[in-house]
C-alpha cells in the first residue's frame, strides 16, 4: 500500500508520469533484444517470445511501459492491448527483404485497428548487416505515405549496439509529450 502512494505522490507532485506503449514487428525483427538493450543498457541472449514482455524505461520525467509483444501469428492479438497505449513501436528487420510485405501489412493491420492514432516509431533494425535496405528504401517498402492522422518517425537502429535506439526513444516521449500533456 505504502508504495502505491509512493508512486501516486511522485506522479502527481514531480511529474512523472508512466505512458503505455505498445512493441509489435514480425518474428526475429529484435523486439525483445530492443527492450531489454533500453533497459540493461547491452545485448542479452533472447529466446522468441511466446506471450509478451514488459519492461518501463526512464527517460527523464516520463517512464514508457513498453509491451514487448511476441512474434506475428495469424491472431490479431495486438488489439487487447492498443485501447490504452499511447504510442506504437514498430520493428522492421532492414535485412529482411524478403518478409517486408508481410511486415507492412502487419504494420497496416496494427494502424487500422488503433482508434486513437496514436504516435508510431519504425525502428528499421539490424542497420550494422551489409544488406540492410536504406531508410528511404524502408518507408517505401512499408507504404508509410500512406500513414494519415498520426505523428511517425524511422529511426535506423542496431538492437544489438543499442546504436539509435535512444534517439528514437526520444522522439516517441516527445511526441507523446506534445500529444497527451
Amino acid at each position: 500500500m505504502g508504495i502505491y502512494f509512493g508512486k501516486l505522490l511522485d506522479s502527481t507532485l514531480w511529474g512523472t508520469k508512466t505512458h503505455k506503449i505498445l512493441m509489435v514487428g514480425l518474428d526475429s525483427a529484435g523486439k525483445t533484444t530492443i527492450l531489454y538493450q533500453l533497459k540493461l543498457g547491452r545485448e542479452v541472449v533472447t529466446i522468441p517470445t511466446i506471450g509478451y514482455n514488459v519492461e518501463t524505461i526512464e527517460l527523464g520525467n516520463i517512464n514508457l511501459s513498453v509491451w514487448d509483444l511476441g512474434g506475428w501469428t495469424n491472431n490479431p492479438f495486438w488489439i487487447y492491448y492498443l485501447p490504452d497505449a499511447v504510442g506504437l513501436i514498430f520493428v522492421v528487420d532492414l535485412s529482411d527483404n524478403e518478409r517486408m510485405h508481410e511486415a507492412r501489412d502487419k504494420l497496416h493491420a496494427v494502424l487500422s485497428d488503433d482508434k486513437n492514432n496514436v504516435c508510431l516509431l519504425v525502428l528499421a533494425n539490424k542497420m550494422d548487416n551489409p544488406e540492410a535496405m536504406s531508410i528511404s528504401e524502408v518507408t517505401v517498402a512499408l507504404d508509410l505515405h500512406e500513414v494519415q492522422g498520426r505523428s511517425y518517425f524511422v529511426q535506423e537502429c542496431s538492437a544489438r549496439t543499442g546504436q539509435g535506439l535512444m534517439e528514437g526513444l526520444k522522439w516517441l516521449a516527445s511526441a507523446i509529450g506534445q500529444k497527451y500533456t
